[in-house]
């Protein structure tokens, strides 16, 4: 990976403030809970973040905020439930284009490959085709 994705996770989370209006505070309990524990209440707080997620799905930094500590939830406890809600959340964002940072859906297709690799589907899919296509590459 060319990006460390807890450091893409925690500005993407200070950039979703506005997005999750009066559930910010909310979000940034569960936040600090997912962060500073492992284990049990560390899975709780993360599905929580997903629940909250759901409800917000036009909040693009909150989105991106949880593929990325999907990513991190994969390297603590790598099952393929993960793998699959990561390449779910990526395939959501990287369909929806609105208000979204190059940034992150450069980074979002690097994980998206990088869950799918992890299931055993190591073929490029119409989205990644589409998206590599749609890509300015140096000199355009």
């Amino acid at each position: 990976m060319r990006f460390d994705p807890s450091l893409a996770a925690q500005e993407a989370f200070y950039q979703a403030e506005v997005e999750l209006g009066s559930d910010w505070d909310t979000a940034v309990e569960l936040e600090q809970t997912f962060s500073s524990n492992a284990g049990s209440t560390a899975r709780e707080a993360y599905e929580a973040l997903l629940a909250l997620a759901q409800q917000y799905p036009t909040a693009h930094s909150f989105q991106a905020f949880c593929i990325y500590i999907t990513w991190q939830q994969v390297t603590e406890e790598t099952v393929a439930r993960h793998f699959e809600t990561g390449m779910k959340l990526c395939e959501a964002y990287l369909a929806s284009r609105e208000a979204q940072i190059e940034r992150d859906v450069e980074q979002i297709a690097e994980l998206h490959g990088s869950f799918r690799a992890g299931l055993g589907l190591e073929e490029e899919d119409d989205l990644q085709i589409e998206y590599k296509r749609d890509t300015p590459k140096g000199g355009d």
